[in-house]
């Protein structure tokens, strides 16, 4: 079964202009055109496709899914570097969420403080103190 871009851009929730990318940085090979040019996507090329969103929701750049889709080739072979880059990514994540933790934290206390204030807004006062950037 073959779909064209707008279908595979609907399936997959991305745009046509992504698909279309995708292509040109040859991170999906050449698509597969009919007589009259139109891109027609094959199953392996919407597996494909899944992966790397998949791998983009997982925090993978372009260029990290480029590798992972050459390692995708020989897993077994390739194993070692796939758990390496994977393991910088949890790494990464990590570092996030203790970020995101300290941010929720920071506005969770000048909300409580905001509703306490008669004068000011706290809020707006910790936003623009710049001491923990």
């Amino acid at each position: 079964m073959m779909m064209r871009i707008g279908e595979v851009a609907t399936t997959l929730e991305v745009s046509a202009d992504t698909l279309r990318y995708y292509e040109k940085i040859k991170l999906v090979p050449k698509v597969h055109r009919n007589g009259a040019g139109v891109r027609l996507y094959s199953n392996k090329d919407l597996s494909r496709l899944r992966f790397i969103k998949r791998a983009q929701k997982m925090g993978f750049s372009l260029d990290e899914i480029s590798q992972l889709l050459k390692f995708r080739e020989n897993p077994q072979k390739a194993k070692p570097k796939v758990r390496e880059l994977a393991h910088h990514k949890l790494e990464d994540i990590q570092h996030h969420l203790e970020e995101l933790t300290t941010l929720r934290d920071e506005l969770r206390l000048l909300t409580n403080l905001c509703s306490d204030s008669t004068s000011g807004c706290p809020i707006l006062e910790g936003i623009d103190d710049d001491h923990g950037a």
